[in-house]
């Protein structure tokens, strides 16, 4: 085991050196139980990266990263120092896993989108409502980002500003009917139900319909929740307009949704959407599609959204890019997660608080770096 640990600390040497920007270069230590720690680079180490077990050896000498994370996560690995460092280390492992990908397409082929979106939906959303309320902004519980006046502005102060831009976009006024994509825990309904607008918020989730039932009786708003994929929802009278918090990313078929769109929304209505973006469909790491989101998910690709734009009477009002407002508000969303760490882990384990734990610095690591984007846009239906 030693020889092996000895081979890859030469090969991550090897690897650091190499690294052609010598500005994210971080030192780091790597430690094999009951050895002495060994510097990789020059300076004060960043982080120490220890191997407590075989499994963790053979995780590492695999050079494969989910394998790597999944040890992490089973505590096999563990991670002294800044977490955050440790992403510099991502382009010296490889990403693999060809078999995974395309069962997220096949799935939908065999069993219907809509049906596979409900299983895939139900795995990351269905956890315990309070596992979600560790790391989301206290006032509205917004799973999407918000739009920051500053750097340091609390996150709770930008999601109301986001919620607040979604009504002015979509020119919603008291009385009106809206449709919410993908409920999530309640914070446009709450938001708008609470300024007299009438809300039929979606969501496939069992634990989100119920919270959101909750805030709805406990309010008396003018809302409903339905649980009901976007596609199989065709109401009697169409709605003034439509909003979607951070749901696109899960509605892949850009053509056929954005038809849907046509079919549910008045002439001259608006449609407010928000979400995660990447130059490359399908974009996310393995890890993501494994443990995060299952499934045929993919942060928008937009040059390939209005290409499909393009071919419908559908008008772009606005796009702004939203890639620095996701870096500040999912580096809110981890320091949360880890300031809860103690709840999280007494009430849930271990394994859940790393696998966020990963996911959410992940997320910071990436839109920091631009190696993912994120949007808003505005749509209007043909008058």
């Amino acid at each position: 085991m030693i020889n092996k640990t000895q081979r890859v600390i030469s090969f991550l040497s090897k690897g650091y050196n190499n690294n052609s920007s010598s500005a994210s270069k971080v030192p780091f230590t790597i430690q094999l139980n009951g050895h002495p720690k060994q510097l990789i680079g020059n300076g004060e180490p960043g982080f120490n990266l220890v191997f407590k077990n075989k499994n963790s050896v053979n995780a590492l000498t695999s050079m494969d990263d989910t394998k790597i994370i999944e040890a992490y996560m089973a505590g096999d690995i563990d991670i002294e120092g800044d977490l955050l460092k440790t992403f510099e280390l991502r382009g010296m492992f490889r990403d693999f896993h060809p078999l995974q990908y395309l069962w997220c397409f096949i799935h939908p082929l065999i069993f219907g989108q809509v049906a596979s979106d409900r299983k895939w939906i139900a795995e990351h959303y269905d956890l315990e409502q309070d596992f979600y309320l560790t790391f989301l902004d206290s006032r509205h519980r917004c799973y999407s980002q918000g739009v920051f006046e500053y750097d340091n502005e609390a996150l709770e102060d930008a999601i109301t500003r986001k919620l607040d831009y979604a009504l002015q976009a979509t020119l919603l006024q008291p009385g009106q009917h809206v449709l919410d994509i993908g409920g999530g825990w309640g914070s446009f309904v709450e938001y708008a139900g609470q300024r007299g607008i009438r809300v039929t918020s979606l969501t496939l989730s069992k634990e989100s319909e119920m919270f959101i039932n909750n805030i709805i009786k406990k309010d008396t708003l003018p809302c409903q929740v339905v649980r009901q994929h976007l596609f199989e929802h065709n109401p009697e009278v169409k709605y003034d307009a439509i909003v979607n918090l951070g749901v696109t990313e899960h509605l892949t078929n850009y053509g056929l949704t954005i038809k849907k769109y046509q079919s549910l929304v008045k002439p001259g209505g608006r449609i407010y959407l928000d979400a995660s973006g990447s130059r490359t469909k399908f974009g996310f790491h393995s890890f993501i599609y494994r443990y995060i989101y299952p499934g045929n998910y993919s942060p928008v690709c937009l040059h390939e959204y209005l290409q499909k734009l393009s071919l419908t009477n559908m008008q772009l009002v606005e796009v702004i890019n939203d890639r620095h407002n996701y870096y500040l508000t999912t580096k809110c969303w981890a320091e949360n997660l880890d300031s809860n760490r103690n709840v999280i882990i007494s009430r849930w384990g271990e394994f859940l608080y790393r696998k966020f734990q990963v996911y959410l610095w992940g997320c910071v690591d990436v839109f920091n770096k631009d190696i993912m984007q994120a949007y808003r846009w505005v749509l209007e239906a043909k008058k």
